[in-house]
């Protein structure tokens, strides 16, 4: 019998949510492990993350390099034997960098954001859009890799980082009850 005295649960609030391991009971689990960027040159693309100063998980085989990141691998991979594998047509495109998709690595400040944009330009990577404030109330820039992949360097002053430096999503106020 339950007891009747007990408060009940509050309910969590969606950014409490979005911090927290999925809920879900979905077979297809809510969360990202690994990022596959499908690329021309393997080589060029390996040389220009490690010279971020990325760390490989293993060092690279003949087909695909691994870079060790806060929370998933990033996963070089030649676009023909993704698509291969994945049984799709290659994707070929006539534009200059890759819109579909963005990559971001949030930062502490927006002095770190300036430093990775330079550090990216010294390594061969492209400066899109140089540091600057955010109509969202942040501070960002992009870059791109010698491949087109653009990438979002950006600082959130609303999302502090984690100690892995990952963004946690602030808890809304609570709303009152109906």
């Amino acid at each position: 019998m339950a007891e009747q005295n007990a408060p009940a649960a509050k309910p969590k609030s969606a950014r409490s949510r979005a911090n927290s391991q999925p809920e879900s009971t979905s077979p297809v689990p809510a969360r990202i492990s690994l990022v596959t960027l499908g690329c021309e040159n393997l080589a060029k693309l390996t040389e220009f993350y490690t010279a971020l100063g990325w760390p490989q998980v293993v060092p690279a085989d003949e087909g695909v390099s691994f870079f060790r990141m806060a929370g998933s691998i990033l996963s070089l991979y030649p676009a023909a034997d993704l698509a291969a594998d994945a049984m799709v047509a290659v994707e070929r495109t006539a534009t200059e960098f890759r819109t579909r998709h963005t990559l971001a690595i949030n930062l502490a400040s927006p002095e770190e954001v300036d430093a990775a944009l330079a550090h990216v330009a010294e390594v061969g990577g492209r400066v899109v859009k140089e540091g600057q404030a955010a109509v969202w109330g942040g501070y960002s820039g992009y870059f791109a890799d010698p491949e087109g992949n653009l990438w979002e360097v950006a600082h959130n002053p609303f999302w502090p980082l984690d100690e892995r430096g990952l963004p946690v999503i602030p808890e809304a106020p609570a709303t009152p009850a109906e």
